[in-house]
């Protein structure tokens, strides 16, 4: 049951009035700013609000407006960022300045003033942090009073940082709930980010519990103790992250950020920091492109999407939150930091949807989708495969070529050559192609589920 002194009424915001506001007065990431394009507006759904993401050019900010124009009530997002900086509305072309304030509406005369409330866009307040782009999902009035839920460690100097984000189909509980398990990973993620033969005795201790989240130790660590002893902290309502220092190797962070979206979806940004203690590892990082970096985060990612789409809904069906007890057995201290998401939830936050159903359970098609869920918002997945379908096209004529060269040059010592040639395009074709395909879909089979051979081989 949601307490009801945690919950306000935000009809003038445009969200659920049920929507606590635990969830609602707080600061959510919706892009990393280096995938942002300044050029063109971005839709984002953020607790069911439809915003439109956009940079204003004169005010120098990038800014969120409901993505409704008050004129007609069409999509901002579908429109354009116009010559003077405006956001130009794509049905009738009135344009708002950063302010939300309608600078323009075409078909009114020139003399006519525009500045009535009802002509303006309603805006989010923004903020930039930590190579993020924050919205605050309540009343503006309230946001300064809130502070932006970053990790206080990435402020020191020495970081070397991955950074990768996706559209999960399952809620951001359930996404803190994963990653918090820290329990899973050897079994899940076996051939990916661990290895079965590292699983054992897990002791979770809490160190502290509250309204503001939680912390924890785990004392031993992951991989049977050879990585150091692993602290976590989460603070609510959707930030978490794990820090350990691997003696001889790296200081290493693993942060996640679950933007709630609507019921059964939420945008996870995941961040990778590390600081190494020698220059090489973060060297040979440098070299790896970012795009490559994501099919491999994707890869991890799907280990674990389908049973926890599964997941969620099960526990729903069984009471949620407060069934926990009686719907799983809880038997041992690994199950600790889960069973804290929950108290939290109880207690003190709610659940960013309540009373609401989760849509139907979804195919292996959508579950398994890299494209609509993240390259085509990514500006380095987006970019290496236009440049990859450029590739795959030139090096298969070129092989075509090769393979005439190596007709016409007959028995000669001239056709090893071309026939050398020919596999490199055939081969550079191929492998072209095969990272277009992981960069819009996964595969059903995971790794742990593969036959111990080709485990080995991987």
């Amino acid at each position: 049951m949601i307490n009801p002194s945690l919950t306000a009424s935000r009809s003038d915001a445009g969200l659920s009035p049920s929507t606590p506001a635990s969830w609602l007065d707080r600061w959510y990431p919706v892009a990393f700013l280096k995938d942002l394009d300044p050029q063109r507006p971005l839709a984002f759904t953020l607790l069911e609000q439809d915003l439109v993401i956009w940079w204003d050019g004169p005010g120098g900010a990038w800014r969120a407006f409901e993505d409704v124009c008050p004129h007609r009530l069409v999509p901002l997002s579908e429109g354009r960022i116009n010559a003077s900086g405006a956001l130009e509305c794509p049905y009738h072309g009135w344009s708002f300045d950063g302010s939300g304030q309608c600078l323009a509406i075409p078909q009114a005369a020139p003399e006519a003033s525009h500045s009535r409330s009802r002509s303006c866009a309603r805006g989010r307040e923004t903020a930039t942090g930590q190579g993020l782009l924050f919205v605050f999902a309540g009343e503006r009035a309230k946001a300064a009073d809130q502070p932006l839920p970053t990790v206080p460690q990435l402020e020191e100097p020495g970081w070397l940082v991955q950074d990768t984000f996706r559209d999960l189909p399952y809620d951001a509980l359930t996404l803190l709930e994963n990653v918090l398990d820290v329990s899973h990973v050897p079994f899940t993620h076996h051939a990916t980010v661990g290895r079965r033969e590292n699983s054992g005795p897990v002791e979770l201790e809490l160190t502290a519990a509250g309204p503001t989240g939680f912390s924890g130790i785990w004392r031993e660590g992951p991989r049977r103790g050879k990585l150091g002893t692993q602290f976590t902290t989460f603070m609510a309502p959707v930030l978490m992250w794990h820090e350990l220092s691997a003696k001889g190797f790296a200081r290493i962070l693993t942060v996640v950020y679950a933007t709630p979206i609507r019921p059964g979806e939420c945008r996870l940004f995941a961040r990778f920091p590390f600081q190494f203690e020698s220059p090489w590892p973060a060297r040979l990082l440098g070299l790896r492109p970012q795009w490559l970096q994501h099919i491999g985060n994707h890869r991890v990612l799907e280990d674990d999407q389908i049973f926890l789409h599964w997941q969620e809904r099960v526990l729903a069906q069984r009471g949620g939150s407060e069934a926990l007890a009686r719907s799983c057995y809880l038997a041992t201290p690994a199950d600790r930091y889960v069973q804290a998401l929950h108290a939290w939830v109880l207690e003190h936050g709610g659940v960013p949807f309540p009373h609401q159903a989760l849509p139907a359970r979804l195919g292996d098609g959508p579950l398994l989708d890299r494209w609509q869920s993240h390259s085509r918002h990514c500006r380095s997945c987006r970019g290496a495969d236009r440049q990859l379908q450029r590739l795959q096209a030139s090096c298969g004529a070129l092989a075509a070529l090769s393979l005439v060269l190596l007709a016409w040059s007959g028995l000669t010592g001239a056709a090893v050559a071309w026939g050398l040639v020919l596999l490199i395009f055939v081969g550079l074709s191929w492998q072209s192609g095969r990272w277009r395909q992981q960069l819009r879909s996964g595969d059903r089979l995971p790794p742990r589920n593969q036959p111990i051979n080709a485990q080995r081989q991987s």
